[in-house]
Order: C-alpha cells, then structure tokens, then sequence
C-alpha cells in the first residue's frame, strides 16, 4: 500500500473521530456534516457520509489522486457537552481560516477530546439549584425549593453515578426519575412547604430530553428523516421512563 493511501486511511480515521465526537455530544446530523465537510476541504479531500444513530459510514475521496476510502465505525454513548460541540464547530471554520494541515488538526482535536469536563460536584450543585427555581417559578416557598434542590441533586446523582456503571438510559432515566420523585413525596406526606406539589412536579425537570425532542426536528426539517425519526422515538422513550419512575414513587407513597 502506498503512502497516499495510508494517509488517505489515516484522514479518514479522524474525521470518523471528529463526527462521533460531534454527535455523541448532541449535534444535529447536518452540524456534524458540515464540519467534516469544512476540514475535509481543508485536507483537499471530498467526504461523503452516512450517520445513523449508533453508525458512521464515511467514503474519503482524495481530490488528487482520486483514491477512495471507505470506514465504518460506531457512536460511543452519548453524553451531552455542548462545550465540545462548540469547540469543534469553530476549529472546523479556523482551519479554513488558517489553512491548517493534517498535524494542527489532530493536535487541536486531542486538546478538545482530552479537555476537562467540570466536575461532577459542581454539576450536581449547578443543576439542583435549577430544579429549585423552577420550583420557586411554580410557585414554591423556600421549603418546597430545598426539597426540589435536594432531590434534583439525588436524582442526577443516581443517573451520574448509574452512567459510570455503564447502565441501560432508559434505566438510569427511570431510576433518577424514582429516586427524585421519592424523595420529593417525602415533601408532600409531611407537608414541608406551602405547596410541596410543586417541589414533586420539578424535580425530575433535569430529566427531559429537551436535545434529543429539538434534534429531532432539526433532523426532519434537514431531511435526515431516519436520524429523526430515532431520536424523537428516543426522546419519546425517555419521557416514558422518567414518567414510570415518578408514577411509581406517587404509587408507593400512595399520592394517586
């Protein structure tokens, strides 16, 4: 095998990487197209590609040589991070802007892949107190939002924690969804608060598939109908495990 072809091999290897990257954080299908498509500009190449929601088959065509290479490879997990979408999305428009070969984008997409996530405490503290103002909009007392934030924090502990175990997502959902909603009927039977109800009805709010539902329509409305149609069953998936954890918790603590 020649060295064009090894290379070619090797440029197709990463933009594999940089599109899993993408769409295990939350991308839409044609985010990720079109910034493979920006950096394969870059490295004189044509990139076609088919994403699914667990698979990538991509097809590299050297611009020179007209040489091709075909790869498959699967979607790790998905775990929403903003950050590296962003990120990716403008290292694909400053590689343009600067012309950058084939070393600057891997070294760039090492320094993204390998960037601190914030840690996990800090998430927990940020996202509870969230659940406590949606509480407080609902129009929760300073009870009912301490409720709210201490289930919301138990609630996505158990996700966080079930995620590093690597458990099913509908379990992991349906198991926050339980733990928070359990502990925030614990705020009704003993009427902390002057509307415990509401504390009950936002703390399982960290749960909704708002990414999933808007990709989703993104997707249909881009005419990537197959990626659209996956993640609004995804989404719809999700809602039932989240409603099945709090249906439970309101059964055994006997609020129907």
């Amino acid at each position: 095998m020649d060295n064009s072809q090894l290379q070619l091999e090797k440029t197709t290897n990463l933009l594999l990487e940089i599109s899993s990257m993408l769409m295990a954080s939350g991308a839409n299908t044609n985010r990720a197209n079109l910034s493979i498509t920006r950096f394969a500009s870059v490295l004189k190449c044509k990139a076609f590609s088919m994403v699914s929601h667990k698979t990538i088959v991509m097809t590299l065509i050297d611009e020179k040589t007209s040489e091709s290479c075909t790869r498959v490879q699967n979607i790790p997990p998905y775990f929403i991070n903003f950050e590296t979408i962003s990120l990716l999305s403008k290292a694909s428009w400053k590689s343009i802007d600067e012309g950058w070969d084939m070393v600057t984008i891997e070294n760039e997409i090492s320094k993204i892949k390998n960037r601190k996530r914030y840690p996990k405490i800090l998430v927990l503290i940020a996202v509870s107190f969230s659940g406590a103002g949606f509480c407080n909009i609902f129009g929760g007392d300073y009870l009912n939002m301490l409720v709210a934030f201490v289930s919301t924090f138990l609630g996505l502990f158990i996700v966080q924690t079930t995620h590093k175990f690597k458990y099913n997502v509908y379990i992991r959902t349906f198991l926050g969804s339980f733990f928070a909603s359990a502990l925030a009927s614990l705020g009704i039977i003993f009427q902390i608060g002057n509307h415990p109800h509401s504390a009950l009805a936002t703390s399982i709010l960290f749960l909704v598939p708002g990414v999933a539902l808007i990709n989703s329509f993104t997707d249909l409305f881009d005419n990537n109908v197959l990626n659209g149609m996956v993640r609004f069953t995804t989404g719809l998936m999700t809602v039932l495990a989240i409603a099945l954890g709090l249906f439970t918790a309101m059964i055994i603590f006997q609020l129907t």
